[in-house]
């Protein structure tokens, strides 16, 4: 018996490797028909007999390469028709229709099968800085439209050799229909501009030498420039920090290899995994003692940002070095530097030369970010190797787009029960950025063909992603809670649908009371909230100064405990008298002085308490410090009480009694690791104890773990232990941040069912 089938199947199936898996499973069948990419994804006729047919889908369902990722599979059963005419792989169709378009892969590490080829001498792309094939390279930051083929890359520019272009259009090749494939005749090449001279001569000889030399040089890579300076050079580390300033935040490194990696720091089997994945991340890592590293590379942190060289570039570079500085090139907050008409002349302050290639960039894209946290990785910036790759929803919504936060912003798209997460932007108060925003927000939507039905954004009304919805007068725009995105962010991550006890902790959003949150327990869905819980209100002395500066959230809550009268601490003695007077006025009074009930300026308080950090240089500094400070399990400790006050229909958690038990400590002269945990310990457990009361009044016994302050891994692994010991079903994120880098998908989920 013989059928035709027609398939249609989306999902990122462009450019990586599909069509040609398709031909060879329907030749090893002996099929006949056609493959070809459209807009939607990858559609397929195929006829023979039913035996065939029957393993050749399933094939398909369980066998695609490895860079794949199917979301939607449609067969239905069409007309036979003529035989004898083979089995083809036909030219992309275009399609103007406005359909939905095709999943775009992620930019992906370089292949082992690559690597060979790059460091055999009898290669022809030996030591070719742009090799890559169907199973590697950048996708997403040379993408302009789809279909993903080479003419809609910015590889156009670059006509094939004769021998690449038979690869290219050989399915047997590892090659076929790779749209970055070059050689050193056809493609891409290296240049190297110093002093306003360009040497085209070994120039990554040249930046080599020059990196040993202690100089600053910047890169070129997939997704944009990347600072790179000798990893255990003091002088050369200086001059970075310097000229980026950034004082003391510390900068990621990449290592030639894995080996490299376990001499600087302990590297679990599970890191190794995320340290060795296609996806490439920055993974952070727990220093070891005396490893061979300049001090200046992350001050005061415990921990070693690590990756693996991803691109070809990369390779060649490390082989002269056991590490190397490689952080964004920008200034600031201000995105990393992708342009060559733009990064040229601004790199010119920040480095003795630069180590470029003439691919453009499409899409700026920055490194993601993250750590092995409760068994599992935990992203902390979604970005390089992830984005713009689809989170499976458990509902179909309509069409959305959500602006995300105002820092650490990223953007969301829902098609269907699809929720595709752009790249990490970065915070929108910088000015560069805000340029740019409309431009990102065009280029994620181009990609996919979409055209929104609501745009959501956050409920402050203030922040540049919400002027932005504002403006757009045809579509409705939708205001969403800060901290109800957050919960939905989890909820949608884990396909959680119903309602569940949200634990939602962070710096500070705006409440639906018009007060600031950021310590808050919500019950409810992606269809509302309910606040059942909430860290007792402090006041902000200077409003973002007292962010910049936790020596005044210190004073806030000592007052708020003591009132007036202070205990004698050190911390408070570092204080000029007149300023001391200065906060206590503010607060009385309550000039620029905000309530907030952030638990993130709570841990900024503590820090500044135990003597650890009175002003920061960088987001999140206090608090970090305050986890670095850490030496022994929490379980083993006293910990720090927390009361429990009810307040109307909700609980009001109240630090007071965990204030007194700390200066009592202070004032004892314990020590500042023991100060840490006992703090942690007293965070984990008001956390389970909040679940427990509020599973007796709801019955529900599901929760979900959100914001910025879940990025402490202490926090969240023993949170986890005791709220999971008390019979809880808990989630948390994992491939989608905890800080505002993932609440687009909350806004995006709310505003899809609103």
């Amino acid at each position: 018996m013989e059928r035709r089938l027609r398939i249609e199947i989306g999902g990122i199936v462009q450019g990586v490797g599909f069509r040609p898996f398709v031909y060879r499973e329907a030749l090893a069948q002996r099929l006949e028909g056609w493959v070809l990419n459209d807009a939607g994804g990858v559609c397929i006729e195929v006829q023979g007999q039913e035996r065939g047919l029957d393993v050749f889908v399933g094939q398909l369902r369980t066998r695609y390469p490895a860079l794949a990722t199917i979301n939607r599979f449609e067969l239905q059963q069409v007309p036979l028709e003529e035989a004898g005419l083979g089995f083809q792989i036909l030219k992309s169709a275009s399609d103007s229709s406005g359909a939905p378009g095709a999943a775009v892969s992620p930019d992906v590490w370089v292949c082992p099968a690559c690597i060979a080829e790059l460091f055999d001498p009898a290669d022809r792309r030996y030591r070719y800085p742009f090799i890559n094939c169907t199973d590697c390279g950048p996708r997403y930051s040379i993408i302009k439209a789809t279909p993903y083929d080479r003419a809609a890359t910015t590889m156009a520019e670059f006509p094939l050799c004769a021998p690449c272009r038979q690869e290219y259009e050989d399915p047997a090749s590892r090659r076929f229909h790779a749209q970055p494939n070059a050689c050193p005749d056809c493609g891409p090449k290296l240049s190297l501009i110093a002093g306003g001279l360009t040497v085209e001569d070994h120039p990554l000889r040249e930046a080599v030498r020059r990196l040993r030399q202690g100089q600053v040089v910047a890169i070129k890579g997939v997704g944009g420039f990347h600072l790179a300076v000798d990893a255990t050079n003091d002088e050369a580390l200086g001059r970075l920090r310097q000229r980026k300033g950034r004082d003391q935040k510390a900068f990621a490194l990449m290592v030639p290899d894995l080996e490299r990696a376990r001499g600087l720091a302990r590297v679990s089997e599970r890191e190794e995994r995320l340290l060795q994945s296609p996806e490439g991340p920055i993974v952070l890592l727990e220093k070891k003692e005396g490893a061979a590293l300049s001090p200046l590379v992350a001050p005061r942190n415990r921990y070693l940002g690590l990756m693996l060289p991803y691109a070809p570039l990369h390779h060649l570079l490390l082989e002269s070095f056991d590490a190397l500085v490689m952080t964004s090139a920008n200034l600031g907050d201000e995105p990393i530097l992708y342009r060559d008409e733009e990064a040229l002349p601004r790199l010119e302050t920040l480095a003795d030369a630069l180590l470029t290639h003439n691919r453009p960039i499409y899409a700026r894209v920055d490194d993601s970010i993250a750590r092995v946290a409760a068994g599992r990785p935990l992203l902390l910036r979604r970005a390089r190797g992830y984005a713009p790759r689809a989170i499976a929803l458990p509902f179909k919504g309509r069409s959305v787009l959500a602006l995300g936060g105002e820092l650490k912003n990223s953007l969301c798209l829902i098609q269907g029960n699809q929720a595709f997460l752009g790249p990490h932007v970065g915070d929108l108060k910088a000015a560069e950025m805000q340029r740019s925003f409309g431009e990102m927000v065009s280029h994620l939507e181009g990609l996919f063909r979409h055209s929104p039905e609501a745009v959501a954004h956050d409920l402050h009304p203030d922040f540049v992603s919400s002027r932005y919805a504002a403006a757009l007068h045809a579509v409705q725009a939708v205001a969403v809670q800060h901290h109800h995105a957050h919960l939905a962010s989890c909820m949608a991550e884990n396909a959680l649908e119903g309602e569940v006890i949200g634990i939602i902790l962070d710096g500070t959003g705006l409440g639906d009371d018009g007060t600031l949150w950021g310590g808050e327990c919500l019950v409810g869905g992606y269809g509302g909230y309910r606040r059942m819980a909430n860290l007792k209100p402090l006041a902000l002395p200077g409003g973002d100064a007292a962010v910049r500066e936790p020596f005044r959230m210190a004073i806030s809550l000592l007052i708020s405990v003591f009132g007036q009268d202070l205990p004698e601490l050190e911390a408070t003695r570092q204080i000029a008298a007149s300023e001391l007077t200065l906060l206590r006025m503010m607060i009385r009074k309550g000039i620029n002085s905000p309530l907030s009930s952030s638990m993130g300026r709570l841990f900024d308080a503590v820090s500044s308490l135990v003597g650890l950090r009175h002003r920061i240089s960088y987001e999140g500094q206090a608090a970090l410090e305050l986890e670095m400070a850490l030496e022994q399990d929490l379980a083993t400790v006293s910990p720090y009480p927390f009361a429990f006050e009810p307040l109307e229909e909700r609980w009001v958690i109240d630090p007071d009694p965990m204030v007194r038990a700390l200066v009592a400590d202070l004032q004892r002269g314990e020590s500042v690791a023991l100060m840490s945990a006992r703090f942690h310990e007293g965070v984990a457990r008001m956390i389970c104890e909040l679940c427990l009361r509020l599973r007796s009044t709801t019955a529900l016994s599901r929760v979900v773990f959100s914001g910025g302050c879940f990025q402490n891994v202490a926090l969240l692994e023993r949170s986890a232990a005791l709220v999971r010991e008390a019979g809880f079903e808990l989630y948390t994120h994992s491939l989608v941040p905890p800080n505002d880098g993932g609440i687009a998908l909350g806004q995006a989920a709310i505003a899809a069912q609103r």
